[in-house]
């Protein structure tokens, strides 16, 4: 598997988002801090971050359900964080409904979502993507 820039998978981002009941209206046109995971030149896995000021904000990780439980998600969020802490963000956010679980286990703290950062706030995935029932997380770089 290799893992690399997301931006020539955007229509196969798109339908794997999807397909996961995942937000795509708000997906940046050039997919930039998105990476894609590709195995026999098809995209099995995606992870995008968000920068907001000093902040990251961790969104769309979706792994297609036949790569599963083969650390697919595990290393995406490692190789995002890598990219998180080379530009220097002081931390990542995260909405999740599904998750917590997972994230907690990769070193992500449960949030108020009040705590997160004003710039943070101002994303769409805050203000109108996720809903009120997504649970905040955080984790400090």
């Amino acid at each position: 598997m290799n893992i690399t820039k997301a931006t020539n998978y955007r229509e196969g981002i798109i339908a794997l988002l999807s397909s996961e009941k995942l937000p795509t209206s708000d997906l940046p046109v050039s997919l930039e801090n998105f990476l894609a995971t590709i195995e026999n030149d098809e995209l099995v896995g995606v992870i995008g971050l968000e920068r907001y000021g000093d902040y990251g904000l961790l969104r769309s990780l979706a792994v297609r359900s036949d790569y599963r439980n083969q650390n697919v998600a595990g290393k995406l969020v490692d190789e995002i964080e890598k990219l998180a802490e080379s530009e220097s963000l002081k931390a990542i956010f995260l909405l999740t409904e599904t998750a917590p679980d997972y994230f907690s286990r990769k070193g992500y703290k449960i949030i108020a979502r009040s705590e997160m950062p004003a710039e943070v706030q101002q994303s769409s995935e805050f203000s109108h993507v996720c809903p009120q029932s997504a649970i905040a997380m955080k984790k400090d770089l």
